[in-house]
């Protein structure tokens, strides 16, 4: 049976998606479009639009579609490790060269496409406040493609929300170890933060005005008289590229074979290398080598949000990673930082 809704005395004209977004709580204002676009909604017996007006005593009936649900392919094939699973979230170790979730250009092979193919995943509903959440079940955040390490990913609507709340209140542990072409200061870094307007595909920290982006780093390791280095990067937020663009465009040294982002990097602050034609060719070496951008999400803690226990997980130095750094050891030179782990 739809649901009838009789509009009172006190209401005023307006939008028949807005009306019903408040009369159906606490389902969202997606939600509604998307039954109003699939002719469940009627207005005094007949399909309306979203923007169609209405004002007191129209009558407006319902009928509460499915809930949406992923439209991902699952795919057995895609590799990842699982650092812990219960039946409210996962915890999972991606391999650089995995994408996390479909996109433009990803529309197979990706993370969602393995945990939905898992045996025994429940799928997570999708967040309908997400015009792609159909394409990203339980998704709260996101590495890069080429970044590895530890991603946690909800299978269930209450649990997706409190892991988003963590992460917009900056409650999330989120530790990442780096390499990087130079050496940076030490500290702080806090920028205005955005789409680059001279790229497509590339953000920017050089921008009067933008969302807040906070990057700490600390030194762990030098490399090669200062030709390279390896850092510690903890996130209180969390903007798409957000440490590759800190590290480039702020601290003048960007993590190692990441072509988007080296030709942005200032020059550092620090004094440069002396020239060794032997070790700057090594260093070009280690970066061939690797073949990605060397960033690794090291750390992830957070309050599970229904047990309320504290987790904290760390993901181990991928064999790449690990390699790169074998070499790095080997240009000279190399000089543990305080603190170094």
């Amino acid at each position: 049976m739809p649901e009838r809704f009789v509009l009172g005395a006190e209401q005023r004209r307006e939008r028949v998606d807005k009306v019903l977004t408040r009369l159906l709580s606490p389902r969202s204002r997606a939600t509604v479009q998307r039954w109003i676009a699939e002719g469940r909604v009627c207005v005094d017996g007949v399909p309306c639009r979203a923007r169609h007006m209405v004002a007191a005593g129209a009558v407006l009936e319902v009928e509460v579609g499915p809930e949406l649900t992923t439209r991902a392919e699952p795919d057995a094939s895609v590799p990842f490790g699982v650092l812990f699973e219960d039946e409210h979230l996962i915890v999972v170790d991606k391999p650089a060269g995995v994408v996390v979730h479909p996109a433009r250009g990803h529309r197979t092979g990706t993370l969602v496409s393995g945990l939905i193919a898992r045996p025994g995943f429940l799928v997570a509903p999708a967040d309908e406040r997400d015009p792609a959440g159909h394409l990203r079940p339980g998704i709260v955040h996101r590495i890069d493609k080429d970044t590895s390490g530890a991603l946690v990913v909800a299978k269930d609507a209450v649990t997706r929300e409190g892991l988003k709340r963590q992460l917009a209140e900056h409650t999330m542990t989120r530790v990442y170890q780096a390499l990087t072409r130079g050496v940076p200061q030490e500290g702080r870094i806090e920028t205005s933060y955005g789409r680059d307007p001279r790229s497509a595909l590339r953000f920017t920290s050089r921008l009067l005005q933008g969302k807040r982006a906070v990057t700490n780093i600390a030194l762990l390791e030098t490399f090669g008289a200062r030709r390279a280095a390896r850092v510690e990067c903890r996130l209180e937020t969390g903007r798409t590229h957000q440490i590759r663009v800190h590290l480039a465009e702020q601290a003048g040294t960007p993590l190692l074979a990441d072509a988007l982002y080296a030709g942005q990097a200032r020059r550092a602050a620090g004094p440069l290398p002396a020239v060794d034609p032997a070790a700057d060719a090594a260093l070009a070496g280690v970066e061939l080598g690797l073949g990605r951008h060397a960033l690794h999400a090291r750390v992830l803690g957070f309050l599970h949000p229904i047990t309320r226990q504290a987790l904290l997980f760390e993901s181990p130095l991928p064999a790449d990673f690990a390699a790169a750094l074998t070499s790095l050891r080997r240009l000279g030179s190399a000089a543990p930082a305080f603190g170094s782990r």
